[in-house]
């Protein structure tokens, strides 16, 4: 057998060919620079420039075969060829869920109590009286209310056969279609679950329901900041968020951690506005009256900081408590009577709302990039 060395390697593989353009593949660069030779083993690495080259076999085969015959009779090259690629193959993007979706909207607040799901029901509400087609997702698995404001208590899920597989069926009602964890466990007890099984059931309420068509998809999330947000984040592409507090300065400043959670660079979801809740109170017998209750402005102050728009000051009224507790939103109310004059505050203030996130969601949509879902390391 006679010495064997690179070059003599090289001489011999410039006798095959790539069948993409006939020149040989010492030429076309294609031989990496790691020729490794053990007696009569011989090792290399051949470079194609990305995994669907249809020439990838063959080229690897006439290599294998070339070396015996320019080279030496005794060379050992039989699966020693390593392939390797200028271009790595991309993973395969996740099919994007919720496709038929023109904007998903999340609801939040840094704390309880502050009337973030009350918020929600009126807003979808509102949205679906002005003719959107409109889809309220009750993400508070621990303390999911939204089965409550509708007025659909002991409501029963269906399934509905669409394209092929059976999907879950959302609950609709006054023109909203919605679905909560609230449907299937026992409204009386406690929610006992670990974060992963509070999240998967999370997915599955999206992935896995028939929501069709929307113009909106409102997700009612938890008070807070919790992995169910990271959860949200990473399984939808939210175009925005709105933040609910109160004017006290405590809610403020939870308040203030939850836009920083949204804002950070990881998470990076754009803030469409900021809703002041309960910013006064106005008695039901005097509706032009308002006494600041819970703080003046403190919504206000807060969206001034952050740099976000103030949607909407949402009155406290009775009539806003006992038509969530009886499940008719108050955005059910006529906003005006023009034959008495009567005057329906609340259901004034949540019409406002919806045109004001109508308008800040599609200023985000024409002034900043489409929205992805954010994946973390």
């Amino acid at each position: 057998m006679a010495t064997l060395y690179p070059n003599l390697i090289l001489e011999a593989l410039k006798n095959v060919k790539y069948p993409g353009n006939g020149k040989n593949i010492v030429e076309l660069g294609m031989v990496e620079d790691d020729i490794r030779i053990d007696g009569n083993k011989v090792s290399f690495s051949l470079i194609f420039e990305k995994p669907t080259d249809p020439f990838i076999k063959s080229v690897v085969r006439a290599a294998e075969a070339a070396l015996p015959v320019y080279a030496d009779a005794e060379i050992d090259v039989k699966d020693r060829i390593a392939v390797k690629y200028r271009q790595e193959a991309k993973p395969k993007e996740p099919e994007k869920l919720l496709p038929n979706v023109k904007n998903i909207i999340g609801i939040s607040s840094g704390k309880g109590g502050v009337g973030k799901s009350t918020v929600s029901a009126n807003l979808a509400v509102a949205l679906a009286a002005k003719g959107y087609k409109v889809g309220l997702l009750d993400a508070d698995i621990f303390g999911p209310s939204m089965p409550r404001m509708f007025g659909v208590e002991g409501e029963q899920l269906y399934m509905v056969n669409q394209e092929g597989r059976d999907w879950i069926e959302p609950v609709e009602k006054y023109g909203v279609k919605m679905l909560s964890i609230g449907f299937v466990v026992d409204p009386a007890a406690a929610v006992l679950w670990r974060g992963g099984m509070a999240s998967n059931a999370l997915r599955q309420l999206i992935s896995d329901a028939w929501w069709g068509d929307l113009d909106y998809f409102l997700i009612d999330m938890p008070p807070g900041t919790s992995d169910i947000h990271l959860t949200l984040v990473q399984t939808l592409a939210i175009n925005g968020v709105v933040v609910v507090t109160t004017p006290q300065e405590v809610a403020v400043a939870d308040a203030r951690k939850g836009i920083a959670m949204f804002q950070g660079e990881k998470i990076n979801v754009p803030i469409l506005g900021l809703i002041e809740n309960m910013a006064w109170f106005t008695p039901a017998s005097h509706p032009d009256e308002k006494y600041y209750i819970f703080g003046r402005d403190g919504g206000e102050r807060l969206a001034k900081e952050a740099g976000v728009p103030l949607l909407a000051r949402i009155p406290l009224v009775a009539d806003i408590c006992e038509s969530v507790d009886s499940g008719a939103p108050s955005s059910l109310g006529l906003i005006g009577d023009s034959m008495s004059g009567t005057r329906n505050p609340e259901a004034e203030a949540f019409s406002e709302l919806a045109d004001k996130v109508v308008e800040a969601c599609e200023r985000r949509n024409r002034e900043l990039p489409e929205t992805e879902i954010v994946r973390t390391h």
